[in-house]
């Protein structure tokens, strides 16, 4: 079956970055619009991942696992030429790269993973299944509305709360096709990057880890970033500290971070 058309978006010149961004979210939701990679020398190529944004749909409802991701991730840079690149992303987009840079680190020249979610110990537990169906067909039944509902009240800081909910508001708001995040919502969570966290000591490039403590974020335990970067040979580990607003909602300061990846980086 043919690979959806995905929605791409390029500019600035220098050292390649691709970004990844996370289950639900669009291109735009990496760097959360921050211009400082290419107007520091760097050729940003960002992304829609299928059926979100403004990318097709898959043509099966099921075709949203990592494999289905890691190749869109490729054809990605082939079509751009690109023979290596600094890989940033973000949850989905993280647990992508790290595939990619496992399966053909001939490809990939660093890594900055942000805020990755995925726990191969408990990947089929069923309670978390039953959640991630419930979001999907809230988002299927009832659009945004309905997906906010099945998320319910969101954890951690109640001034951070309402930040929450509009942040997700907008990002789903933003799909093309709204039932393609459905399927996706049910597929992603059912498919495995790599077997287990101890697979992540065969990485060789750069790599810097990104995780948060946010209360408010409990999809994305510092847990599981503090696993990656104990296991990745010679990863930073880097979080905010109490407090203070995630890394990861800091553009211009996570920018930074894949700047100085990209300057580490062998080429």
């Amino acid at each position: 079956m043919d690979a959806p058309a995905l929605h791409v978006e390029e500019a600035g010149e220098g050292i390649p970055v691709v970004l990844l961004h996370g289950l639900t979210a669009t291109h735009r939701y990496v760097v959360m619009g921050s211009r400082a990679l290419e107007r520091g020398g760097h050729r940003v190529i960002a992304y829609d991942a299928r059926g979100h944004g403004a990318s097709a749909p898959a043509g099966d409802a099921a075709a949203y696992t990592y494999d289905d991701l890691a190749g869109d991730l490729l054809s990605v840079l082939a079509e751009h030429r690109i023979e290596r690149a600094v890989l940033a992303g973000a949850s989905m987009g993280a647990h992508t790269a790290l595939k990619v840079a496992l399966e053909h680190p001939d490809r990939v020249a660093g890594l900055v993973v942000v805020t990755p979610a995925y726990d191969p110990a408990v990947h089929e537990d069923a309670a978390a299944l039953a959640r991630w169906d419930a979001l999907s067909d809230g988002l299927r039944d009832g659009g945004v509305d309905g997906f906010l509902a099945a998320y319910g009240e969101p954890a951690g800081d109640p001034a951070r709360r309402e930040t929450l909910r509009t942040v997700l508001r907008q990002r789903l708001g933003a799909h093309e096709h709204p039932a393609a995040v459905a399927d996706a919502l049910r597929a992603v969570p059912r498919s495995r990057p790599f077997a287990s966290v101890g697979d992540l000591a065969a990485i060789a490039v750069p790599t810097v880890v990104v995780a948060d403590r946010d209360d408010a974020d409990p999809g994305h335990p510092l847990a599981i970033g503090e696993a990656y970067a104990r296991t990745i040979p010679g990863a930073t580990l880097l979080v905010e500290d109490p407090g203070a607003s995630p890394i990861a909602w800091q553009g211009g300061r996570l920018s930074a971070v894949i700047a100085e990846v990209a300057q580490a980086a062998a080429w």
